[in-house]
């Protein structure tokens, strides 16, 4: 799952994938511009899911 995660991420331009010959075998990924533009969003969105549970979790509160 994980590696199919990265690949659309990187067929959607949102991370770059640079694979080393060597043994063991390694490959670093990295955001690239496009993906570094979505940081703002991503934040803002984290934020606004934070709210929505501190609301939903006052709203059990009250409930009881």
């Amino acid at each position: 799952m994980l590696t199919q995660t990265l690949r659309e991420l990187e067929d959607d331009g949102l991370i770059s994938r640079k694979v080393y010959v060597e043994v063991p075998p390694k490959v670093e990924y990295r955001l690239t511009n496009v993906g570094v533009e979505l940081i703002p969003f991503i934040r803002y969105l984290n934020e606004w899911g934070e709210k929505q549970m501190r609301l939903e979790n006052l709203m059990r509160i009250e409930q009881c």
